[in-house]
């Protein structure tokens, strides 16, 4: 993972150069966004399990699913799926506060299609899940912090389609 700040630093000093217009802007905007990103973080990480109850409550309690025979049937797979949402929101809300998803790509999405492939997982209920859970945080933090995570969330359900 590579914050907005090393991303533009280490290559200019690779260089040996001083940060160009392009890189200072980019930081600009970084520290200009950093409040309403760390107020974001603050509200997500004090209501992280209401919103994946929320969550799921929107998107997976009411079809086949959690029936026996469903993929979140019986509890301990069920509880499987909330502790992958707990771990989708929770690196969500970090690659916000760097601005930057390669965490997602490093430590969520590598591989994640493929397993839940093997293991059966019915991925369009996972991106239904994803998708309720970008209504969820909205509607916890707010239009524009809301606006913020979603490019992450973003990144998991286009990484999992």
């Amino acid at each position: 993972m590579q914050d907005t700040i090393t991303a533009a630093i280490n290559p200019a000093d690779e260089k040996g150069s001083y940060l160009a217009s392009a890189e200072l802007e980019a930081l600009k905007q970084y520290f200009q966004s950093g409040s309403l990103r760390v107020k974001a973080a603050s509200q997500i990480g004090a209501s992280a399990s209401s919103i994946i109850s929320e969550t799921v409550a929107k998107s997976l309690l009411y079809g086949d699913i959690t029936c026996p025979g469903g993929n979140m049937y019986p509890t301990r797979r069920y509880a499987a799926c909330l502790r992958d949402l707990t771990y989708f929101l929770r690196y969500a809300t970090y690659a916000m506060l760097a601005a930057d998803a390669s965490i997602l790509d490093e430590r969520v999405l590598n591989g994640l299609r493929e397993t839940y492939t093997s293991l059966g997982v019915p991925i369009e209920a996972t991106l239904q899940a994803v998708k309720a859970m970008k209504e969820v945080v909205t509607q916890r933090v707010g239009a524009d912090a809301g606006q913020q995570m979603d490019v992450y969330l973003d990144h998991i359900i286009s990484g999992l389609s």
